[in-house]
């Protein structure tokens, strides 16, 4: 049977590490980095007699994402204790949530192909990190670091309403974007901030019935989850047409290889032996509680987009672009308080901002200037100080050291030569040199004054004033 008779089901589970200041049943901090075993307590490394107490702003910032995602937020929720054993989950259990979650039946909308496409929210519940295996590189055995042992996390289930690898990748990052404008996860990807395990299956056009779905844990790159993604769907049809049949496991991503190998069987809810967390009292929400935080929500990408489209004049694509990150958005909206033109600056972020980002290999966060260097860069010239081909020069020097644009084009000796004289001298010696050109300037080949003028930047290192060569060159030529 041809692949074009398969689809894939596809659903996410998307752990998203809190920016609280503190661990989610301890005061210890939360911040990434430090020396082994040097952010914890008697209570994340779980020592005999010592008890949890919920970090209050964790529920706020779980309510937060509930409400940004379009979630009914339960007024009535516990903990409870997922069991399982693993070397770096110091209780052998996770406190986690179960059958009374804070946030369920949410949906995030998706944009594919012009289409809008609405992706359910299963549920949405804050449980705590384990710890990490730093592994021995010649195989003499694993050290456990606890810092990260603690560390709160709300969990966001979708549907498997994901049809494709594109669907399943614009998801999460509408997803990430989310959680950015409501400030409640940094979405370091590189970090562990923001991570995922997909689930894929696949079945016959047509079919109601899903396949049996594997799973792929913990990957944090938008880049391996969508190769993942793709090799999985492949693997699970050539078994089928194979006459195979897909077992339903865990397994794991090899970068490297391209490939997935199997890690275990896959685990069901009844295999955790969940039951309620007897050291930790219910979670009750008022409506006015909820209220509150609803009232307080910062602007989402989603409204913030249409204020592009509505106020600037922005195109679907532009305003797509800037809001799909948050850093970038906020970024846009600082330089046009400055420069006011909104047009050239969405222009140089997503031209030669984002193509210099691009070869470097960094993210918005990694631009390495502030919003008022990109304005003033617009403002010199838009006032003639410097050409647009000289302000490419002088972006690319303030991504190497940041420095003011002024100060770059001083040391530079960039300055736009927008004297008359001095630019009649050039366009007199261009034009002594190109008798062929001005021929066929008369003869109505209007390249040719785009050559007489390229010629004339040239000479002059970029230096003059493009419209006073174009006017001056026309003028000549009469």
């Amino acid at each position: 049977m041809p692949r074009e008779d398969y689809e894939a089901v596809i659903g996410l589970e998307v752990h998203a590490e809190l920016s609280t200041k503190t661990k989610i049943f301890c005061s210890c901090k939360t911040e990434f980095g430090g020396e082994p075993n040097t952010h914890c307590c008697p209570v994340c490394m779980a020592m005999p007699g010592a008890l949890p107490v919920l970090n209050e702003k964790v529920v706020e910032y779980a309510v937060k994402a509930g409400l940004a995602t379009n979630c009914e937020i339960s007024r009535d929720s516990k903990n409870d204790r997922k069991n399982y054993f693993y070397p770096d989950l110091p209780k052998s259990y996770q406190i986690s949530q179960f059958d009374k979650p804070l946030c369920e039946h949410g949906f995030v909308e998706i944009e594919v192909n012009d289409e809008k496409k609405k992706i359910g929210v299963t549920r949405i519940h804050i449980e705590e990190d384990a710890g990490k295996l730093n592994h021995d590189d010649y195989g003499r055995g694993s050290l456990v670091d606890l810092n990260r042992a603690g560390v709160p996390l709300i969990e966001i289930v979708s549907e498997p309403d994901m049809r494709s690898v594109e669907e399943a990748d614009k998801y999460l990052k509408k997803l990430k974007s989310i959680l950015q404008y409501i400030e409640v996860s940094d979405c370091k990807m590189q970090e562990g901030s923001l991570r995922a395990d997909v689930n894929v299956s696949v079945r016959k056009i047509g079919q109601k019935e899903y396949g049996t779905r594997t799973e792929m844990k913990n990957m944090n790159s938008f880049k391996s989850i969508t190769r993942a993604i793709e090799y999985e769907i492949e693997r699970q049809i050539d078994v089928i047409e194979n006459g195979g049949v897909i077992e339903q496991e865990t397994l794991r991503w090899d970068e490297v290889s391209g490939r997935t190998f199997s890690m275990r069987d896959k685990e069901d809810a009844h295999d955790y032996r969940y039951f309620p967390e007897p050291d930790l009292v219910a979670i009750r929400l008022s409506d006015e509680y909820i209220k509150n935080i609803k009232e307080n929500l910062p602007e989402l990408p989603e409204s913030r987009k249409e204020r592009y489209l509505a106020e600037y004049k922005l195109t679907q694509k532009e305003a797509n672009t800037l809001t799909s990150s948050k850093y970038l958005s906020d970024f846009f909206e600082d330089a046009i308080k400055i420069c006011n033109n909104p047009k050239a600056v969405c222009n140089w972020l997503l031209s030669d901002v984002a193509r210099i980002l691009n070869e470097k290999e960094l993210e918005p966060e990694d631009i390495p200037f502030k919003p008022n260097d990109i304005a003033e860069l617009i403002e010199l010239i838009e006032k003639g100080t410097i050409s647009s081909k000289i302000a490419k020069d002088v972006l690319e020097k303030m991504f190497e050291n940041p420095e003011a644009p002024s100060e770059i084009i001083k040391k530079n000796g960039w300055v736009q030569i927008s004297d008359e004289g001095a630019i009649k001298e050039v366009v007199l010696k261009i034009l002594e040199a190109n008798p062929q050109s001005i021929e066929d300037y008369k003869n109505g080949k209007d390249k040719a004054l785009g050559y007489l003028v390229g010629q004339a930047m040239k000479e002059t290192k970029g230096k003059a004033n493009p419209q006073m060569l174009n006017t001056m060159f026309k003028e000549y030529m009469k």
